[in-house]
């Protein structure tokens, strides 16, 4: 079977080479139609056919579903079906192959389905797209038991986690990395990157054929903006200010993660001091984990769906968050090209604490709108994605920022847990006060 394989998916020079070059984990960043998702199914069919442990699982992974069946699933359906005896599963996107291995194909917006699992192999398609957390949380985990491999394949879309992974594979033993440009690998004729580069801006080539980390992600909302905070020294250390309040403006999700992004004003300053994200847990969990900080909370800006009742308590999730103690503002229902100018026009105020915030920069970095590639233009609307709920949650800051309080805090702020009410803060609040820089002098 091996053999047959071989004959029908002859590879490219490039590709024998990665073949030869790959290590456990490699990070794989190739220009457009290098062929990497064809190579990445011939690797994931063949390691099928060769593994030795017992019901074999692989998986590819798209950053949506959907992408998943468009980009791949052709490919694994004709590669596989060259193997006598091998079922596919249309409505689970699966090859189960004689030897009793299996490959499915996944998509990110559905991390849940990857839960629980255990993959003896598994390539990651356009990992500049998916969440930091997609592969730290759901997919490393799955390749304990059996000492799995990894792939991760793309092209650049900024200095994201794509580019923090390539840049950390350098000194690992067990990873390996490469930067495969138009330019060098001979794919393409000439003909064709010269009528590349005439239809396409220089920043989109250079992104698309000669994998430029710098280049601007197509579409990006804030890119230059943050491009600008960045060169003007305001993602850096920002300190909490234990005489102003701490206020925070949510994303709830329902299916979705939740976010929620804690800064201050200071005269026409904004200072984002800290983001938070999680996914799957109920509004206790919130609640409790502003308690865990020891910040002094003003306001909590919340978007106007939390007024919604649902239908099987009656209850909404503003009521629920208030009983809990949270002295909730819901901000201004505007459409959302509305907000993203709010947010644009707050930017240059903003000052971003690089640590604590590190993620939901990047978030909102990489937010973009949607883009239609048949066509060729943008559908006017944001993509949505894992940036969306960081990205909804600081629009619903930049909208909301005029219904502050001034002055101000709440002395007391609680919580209810196992059916009583509890201080969230200690009346001796100068066991949260630790020494810190002044802001001035950063």
């Amino acid at each position: 079977m091996a053999q047959r394989l071989e004959i029908k998916a002859t590879l490219r020079p490039f590709q024998k080479q990665l073949e030869e070059a790959l290590k456990r984990f490699n990070v794989l960043v190739c220009h457009r139609r290098f062929g990497k998702t064809v190579f990445c199914v011939y690797r994931l069919v063949r390691q099928a056919l060769e593994c030795d442990n017992r019901a074999p699982r692989f998986a590819y992974v798209a950053p949506l579903y959907k992408q998943a069946k468009q980009v791949a699933w052709d490919y694994l359906q004709s590669l596989a079906g060259l193997i006598p005896g091998t079922k596919v599963n249309q409505a689970e996107l699966r090859v189960d192959l004689a030897n009793g291995a299996r490959i499915q194909l996944y998509g990110a917006d559905n991390p849940d389905a990857l839960r629980g699992i255990y993959l003896d192999g598994v390539v990651l398609d356009e990992y500049a797209q998916m969440s930091p957390r997609m592969w730290s949380e759901v997919i490393r985990p799955t390749l304990a038991d059996r000492q799995g491999w990894a792939i991760f394949i793309g092209t650049p879309q900024g200095k994201n986690a794509f580019y923090d992974l390539y840049q950390k594979a350098k000194d690992l033993p067990e990873w390996y990395r490469t930067r495969l440009k138009a330019s060098q690998t001979g794919v393409m004729q000439e003909a064709e990157l010269q009528a590349a580069r005439l239809e396409m801006s220089e920043n989109e080539y250079n992104q698309e054929f000669e994998c430029s980390w710098s280049a601007a992600i197509k579409g990006a909302y804030y890119a230059r903006a943050l491009q600008q905070a960045e060169q003007e020294n305001r993602t850096t250390t920002v300190p909490w200010e234990t005489t102003l309040p701490v206020h925070t403006a949510w994303d709830l999700g329902v299916d979705d993660a939740t976010c929620i992004w804690f800064f201050q004003q200071a005269g026409r300053e904004i200072r984002v001091i800290d983001f938070y994200e999680a996914q799957g847990h109920g509004l206790t969990h919130y609640v409790r984990t502003l308690q865990q900080k020891p910040y002094i909370y003003g306001d909590h800006l919340l978007p106007h769906d939390v007024k919604v009742r649902e239908l099987g308590t009656g209850r909404s999730r503003l009521e629920v968050l208030q009983s809990l103690g949270i002295r909730a503002k819901v901000v201004p229902q505007l459409g959302v090209e509305d907000g993203i100018n709010a947010v644009r026009a707050i930017l240059p105020r903003c000052w971003f604490d690089s640590e604590k915030c590190a993620r939901g920069v990047e978030a909102l970095s990489q937010y973009r709108s949607d883009y239609d590639e048949a066509r060729g233009l943008f559908r006017g609307q944001p993509l949505h994605d894992w940036t969306s709920h960081a990205a909804d949650a600081f629009r619903y800051l930049a909208v909301g920022i005029q219904e502050i309080t001034p002055g101000g805090h709440r002395p007391r702020f609680a919580v209810m847990e196992e059916e009583r009410q509890v201080d969230v803060f200690k009346e001796d609040r100068d066991s949260f006060h630790h020494p810190r820089p002044s802001f001035a002098e950063m």
